[in-house]
């Protein structure tokens, strides 16, 4: 296993993992996993960048590896790791906030997010694989789940590399900031939440009870391996610039544009200011709108339509049935259901999907990779540890064990809203 959630959840599935049986070795790059992992297992890397993938040939060789557990695909270390198991025969299993979040976490084998079997897969082959299923589907969620603990859980990994890394000095950060920086953002927000509540409350109400016809603008972490490793903009600032031209240019004078941010933006990059500068430039001003977060729910019960680059809360917006225009890769990016049409025309008269086609897609993920639960809560996790170790152990991926009907049932977790 190499790094997980931030938090206990890794922890945990190694114990789980261990009670069926299995041994299990953990390798850490600083502090923040060092202390999350335990001791048992764990094994401390401490080299330079540019000697770990020797390395981690030789730990899988050295200690007879069979399968190779972690959290994203896309981060430097990971890809390595990823590379040299598929050299040797090795199972990848990967674990991913859930592409129907929040109250689901993804586990697949391979890869996740662009990198998923999903992405090749046809909408015919899915329908084929639920002929036996009747599953109810829940409703979507309406708000993320355990946000404070994630948050929190953040905070703390960062502090224990800021201040206690010393066993691990070559350790650099996958992303451009320091950890000091990084530290300092976590804690930011976490003092922040109570004046972020009351702006998010404030525009939230403005927009809502505005009386206006508006289309909805998902924004994503401009760090996030999605964005980063899964579209084609350098910068949250050129989506941000794509949105309000294509809204000049196609929207109707009436209509209102709302950019909703990531429940976890930091600050790292000035969004809130590109928004309002590039609106005045083009003349728009006073039809753009900006949310700090919050319940997403209650801004796609009015909106027209929805914009995004590849964020799962696309998810959200085509269970309801809106029009939505994706620009990375995405799992749900499918013909079927995602417009393909130019941002002017998209926001004249945005192409509804075909909704019944996004549910059996929807049904198809909640039977396959979809596992009820989160990492940060001590609920969630819980409720995950239920289905993820049995999943990991299975000889087949969630997709074919779906097939040849070995899948287990799933359980139903109730979204209270």
């Amino acid at each position: 296993m190499l790094q997980g959630p931030h938090g206990p959840f890794f922890r945990q599935l190694c114990g789980m993992l261990r009670k069926a049986g299995a041994e299990v070795w953990r390798v850490g790059f600083n502090r923040g996993d060092e202390v999350f992992a335990g001791r048992d297992g764990y094994i401390a890397y401490s080299g330079k960048s540019e000697d770990w993938p020797a390395t981690c040939g030789e730990i899988f060789d050295a200690k007879g590896i069979t399968d190779l557990v972690l959290y994203g695909d896309s981060r430097p270390v990971h890809a390595t790791a990823i590379a040299a198991a598929r050299d040797r025969g090795i199972s990848v299993h990967v674990f991913e906030e859930g592409y129907l979040r929040p109250y689901w976490a993804t586990y697949e084998r391979d890869g996740s997010n662009g990198n998923s079997r999903l992405m090749s897969m046809p909408l015919a082959a899915m329908r084929t694989a639920l002929e036996r299923s009747e599953m109810e589907l829940p409703k979507a969620p309406a708000h993320w789940g355990d946000m404070r603990e994630h948050v929190f859980y953040g905070a703390l990994y960062h502090f224990f590399v800021m201040a206690m890394n010393g066993r691990y000095r070559n350790f650099r950060p996958h992303r451009d900031l320091t950890v000091a920086q990084e530290f300092r953002l976590h804690l930011r927000r976490l003092l922040m939440m109570p004046v972020h509540r009351l702006e998010r409350w404030a525009a939230t109400a403005r927009v809502r009870f505005g009386g206006f016809p508006y289309h909805l603008v998902l924004m994503q972490l401009e760090h996030d391996a999605s964005f980063r490793a899964h579209s084609d903009f350098a910068s949250m600032t050129d989506f941000v610039t794509l949105c309000l031209d294509g809204f000049a240019a196609g929207a109707p004078r009436h209509h209102h544009i709302v950019f909703k941010a990531h429940p976890l933006e930091d600050g790292r990059t000035a969004v809130a200011s590109t928004i309002r500068d590039t609106a005045r430039r083009l003349g728009v001003a006073d039809r753009v709108h900006f949310v700090r977060g919050g319940k997403l729910a209650r801004l796609l019960d009015g909106a027209r339509s929805a914009v995004t680059v590849n964020s799962t809360a696309g998810q959200q917006v085509l269970w309801r049935g809106l029009p939505l225009r994706a620009f990375g890769r995405a799992v749900y990016g499918k013909s079927e259901f995602v417009s393909s049409q130019p941002l002017p025309d998209f926001f004249a008269a945005p192409r509804r999907p075909d909704q019944r086609a996004y549910r059996d897609y929807r049904h198809y993920l909640l039977e396959t990779s979809q596992i009820p639960g989160g990492f940060y809560s001590a609920r969630g996790r819980r409720y995950l540890m239920r289905q993820a170790v049995d999943m990991i152990l299975a000889a087949e991926d969630p997709y074919d064990a779906l097939l040849s009907g070995k899948a287990a049932p799933r359980q139903q977790l109730v979204a209270v809203e």
